[in-house]
């Protein structure tokens, strides 16, 4: 079952994802949702691949949002 949380860096601006670290063990994958639409549809990415795109958001490679 995942456990979703939202960063300490989210100033509940309304441009949040949360995550699901709690499956990269079990499952490898790290379930992304919309903060908004909790019952949306949930990406899962690998753990791998999401590492690669926190790197890059701290890097600056996404530009200002």
């Amino acid at each position: 079952m995942p456990r979703w949380f939202k960063s300490s860096y989210s100033s509940n601006g309304g441009q949040c994802i949360e995550v699901a670290a709690n499956l990269v063990g079990s499952l490898g994958v790290v379930p992304v949702r919309d903060s908004k639409n909790v019952s949306g549809p949930v990406l899962s990415a690998s753990a791998a691949s999401f590492a690669a795109f926190v790197a890059g958001v701290k890097a600056g490679e996404f530009g200002a949002v």
